[in-house]
């Protein structure tokens, strides 16, 4: 690690080389608004930390934490907006960041604490891809890891992002993206900050055609704008959105909000957050024909099962597709949302409006008897990715 001198401090208090030399100093004078102002800027970075954090740790949903943190930190305004493009930036860049900061660093991530791994990730995005100076992205990364791992993991954090700070983007990719001639889908999922098993994926599904693989792979990377979803059987998507929000394309209960604060309306209960594929998946299942329901005949007191149903997000849909149509014409069922986790069941009760029973998989086998439920939500279980920096949103 290389040795940085502290910043020059200005001459004594009372010198004339001292800013303010001369002035007054009360405790609800400028200097403390100006304690104040700091206080309050490192907020934002702080509630990014805490969900990056939450996500790695113990495997949260950042769309699911940060609203609910900032809402208690009351953290609102151009400070919320902030909070939200470092949490959602971070993560979304995560893969490539990860390899900017082994370029800069002498020890392996995986090796350093977490808090220390967390506090970089956000400090090189904020140097990389955002317009924050490098200067203030340094010095309050420095403040953050202070607070969160302790004074003495600040000199490294310190030298580790001024070394990214002496290159920007670009440059950075053309060090650590692999040769692509060599490694194609090294390259690809250092540029995109994709895993690699997703670019390989994809390449399977696509083909060799690098021009259409790159621009999958870069729109993984958008920000995405907030799609909701009504509840079926109540106010219809035109009566719910607001002037400016666009209606779904495929599901008829979606519409997304071109800008604004979805709070209210998921405060309210008219709507959720979910974007439109979460959507489709509920809508199919509840679509997809009975085998062994006679043509023509009423499908009526089916069992429907969703077998993982945390965080709740189709739950609540199924639970209103159950219900069935206003005309009667619709399928009728009694939904059970099966979930093996208490702390996701907790959120599908909260998402459904009212306490749900929950059940382990091995319960629901004994007690439900699932050969007899008609439809059921299959979720085969997934090993984590590398890397969840691709992921434009957390599916809901």
């Amino acid at each position: 690690m290389g040795n940085y001198r502290q910043p020059r401090r200005y001459g004594t208090a009372g010198s004339a080389s001292a800013p303010g030399a001369g002035r007054t100093r009360t405790p609800g004078g400028a200097d403390a608004a100006r304690r104040d102002t700091a206080r309050h800027s490192g907020q934002p970075r702080r509630a990014a930390y805490d969900v990056l954090a939450a996500v790695e740790d113990r495997e949260a949903y950042a769309n699911l934490l940060l609203p609910k943190l900032l809402a208690e930190r009351s953290i609102a305004g151009r400070d919320a907006a902030f909070a939200t493009e470092l949490t959602y930036g971070t993560l979304r860049g995560q893969g490539t960041y990860d390899a900017v900061l082994a370029a800069c660093s002498d020890r392996p991530l995986g090796q350093l604490d977490p808090p220390v791994r967390h506090v970089l990730r956000l400090g090189t995005h904020q140097l990389l891809a955002t317009r924050v100076g490098a200067h203030a992205a340094v010095a309050t990364s420095v403040d953050l890891v202070k607070s969160v791992a302790g004074p003495r993991a600040s000199g490294y954090v310190n030298a580790v992002l001024r070394r990214v700070a002496t290159r920007d983007m670009d440059a950075w990719l053309e060090i650590v993206a692999p040769d692509p001639m060599a490694d194609a889908d090294g390259n690809l999922a250092a540029r995109y900050s994709h895993p690699r098993w997703i670019v390989a994926a994809y390449r399977d599904a696509l083909g060799d055609t690098d021009d259409e693989l790159e621009t999958v792979l870069d729109a993984g990377n958008v920000r995405p704008r907030v799609t909701l979803a009504t509840f079926p059987g109540g106010p219809p998507p035109a009566e719910v959105m607001p002037e400016d929000a666009v209606p779904g394309r495929w599901s008829p209960y979606a519409f997304t909000l071109m800008s604004g604060d979805p709070y209210p309306l998921i405060e309210s209960g008219l709507a959720a957050v979910q974007d439109e594929a979460s959507q489709l998946a509920a809508i199919a299942l509840a679509r997809a024909p009975v085998a062994t329901t006679p043509p023509g005949a009423a499908q009526a007191d089916e069992l429907w099962l969703d077998m993982c149903a945390g965080p709740g997000g189709k739950s609540r849909l199924l639970q209103g597709l159950a219900a069935g149509t206003p005309d009667g014409l619709g399928p009728r069922a009694r939904l059970v949302a099966a979930e093996l986790h208490p702390h996701r069941a907790v959120l599908v009760g909260r998402i459904r409006g009212r306490r749900r029973r929950w059940y382990p998989p091995a319960v629901a086998g004994r007690r439900l008897r699932p050969r007899a439920c008609r439809r059921a939500v299959l979720r085969p279980w997934r090993a984590p990715p590398p890397s969840r920096g691709p992921l434009a949103q957390v599916r809901v």
